[in-house]
């Protein structure tokens, strides 16, 4: 079982490695050539993903490696990104940016579901776009749907455009660090508040280095913790959605399950690198690991992403999408700048 099972991985996983090695000897070139690298090797590893994604899709043979890489080995990068954060940095944070983090993911699932009204969207998918923005793209999706009886296709129609969206984030983020004049913590805050999904935010941050990684990884956290108070109140609200009987209702979250077993194991890391069981010499060692593992996801991250569902996608989701991405930045850089958060 196990033999077929990693049988069954192997050449998605292979196809990913091997782009890795191509995009590492990309940024070695240019670090000869230049002192340092301009596009970061996960950066290229995604552009060489999607680049080969629209010439070729990839047969079944490929894609359990493929998603396998984008999921579980990101997953796993995420986790050994733990043992480079202490809790004293959460606490040295603050209540003003917890503080901030929250009134962010309130505002802007007001905001972007009043969006997505305006524009004459139905009110489920408002509300599944709207969280999706605003906690943790998908994730926050996949659990909202079916707490408010969302069916298949108001799930299609909010995560079509995420994808490409994400990875969009992913690569022209860090163009805000000279244009907005930030620094690395306001960056990692900034990603952070911003960015979809966890293990992206490592890698919107991992070019501007370790501090904008930890930071924004450490106010994403806080933010895909939001969800569980979101949920538990879009489930007490469920009868304008569903209309079901009040006993049903208890059964439609768990609030437990809500909390991937990644960012359980990432605070778990970090709890033990805060006790001082994690050595100083071994954080090296794992952080880069973890950047290694994070290239082999972006591009199987690429490999998953067809420019062309742009064009698919109807004209008023992707503008809610777009529109509610533009407010939650604007939100954020306020935020950061209002708030003298450096």
């Amino acid at each position: 079982m196990l033999r077929a099972y990693v049988t069954d991985l192997l050449p998605g996983v292979a196809l990913c490695a091997a782009i890795t090695l191509v995009s590492l000897g990309a940024q070695s070139l240019e670090e000869h050539a230049f002192g340092h690298p301009y596009i970061e090797a996960l950066v290229v590893a995604i552009l060489l993903g999607m680049a080969l994604r629209t010439l070729w899709e990839p047969s079944p043979r490929w894609r359990p490696g493929i998603a396998f890489s984008a999921k579980q080995l990101l997953e796993v990068a995420v986790v050994l990104l733990g043992a480079s954060i202490s809790f004293a940095a959460i606490i040295a944070s603050g209540p003003l940016l917890l503080s901030a983090i929250v009134a962010t993911v309130f505002v802007t699932i007001v905001g972007s579901f009043g969006i997505s009204r305006i524009l004459g969207l139905p009110t489920k998918i408002s509300v599944l776009i709207a969280c999706g923005n605003s906690i943790c793209g998908n994730s926050a999706i996949a659990a909202v749907a079916p707490v408010i009886g969302a069916d298949g296709d108001d799930i299609a129609s909010s995560i079509s455009f995420t994808a490409v969206l994400g990875v969009l984030m992913v690569l022209g983020l860090p163009l805000l660090i000279p244009l907005l004049g930030l620094s690395a913590t306001q960056y990692g805050i900034l990603a952070g508040l911003t960015v979809y999904a966890v293990p992206q935010v490592l890698a919107a941050t991992v070019p501007a280095g370790l501090v904008s990684t930890q930071i924004g990884t450490l106010v994403k956290l806080v933010r895909v913790l939001m969800l569980g108070p979101v949920v538990v109140t879009l489930s007490l609200m469920a009868s304008r959605f569903r209309g079901d009987a009040p006993e049903s209702r208890g059964r439609r979250f768990n609030l437990f399950k809500l909390v991937p077993w990644f960012i359980l194991g990432f605070l778990a890391l970090a709890a033990l690198r805060s006790l001082g069981l994690v050595p100083n010499i071994a954080v090296g060692p794992i952080t880069r690991t973890a950047t290694l593992l994070t290239v082999v996801s972006m591009a199987a991250l690429g490999l998953g992403v067809d420019v062309r569902v742009i064009s698919r996608v109807g004209g008023r989701v992707t503008a809610a999408v777009t529109l509610s991405l533009v407010l939650l930045l604007i939100i954020s850089v306020g935020l950061i700048h209002g708030l003298a958060l450096s």
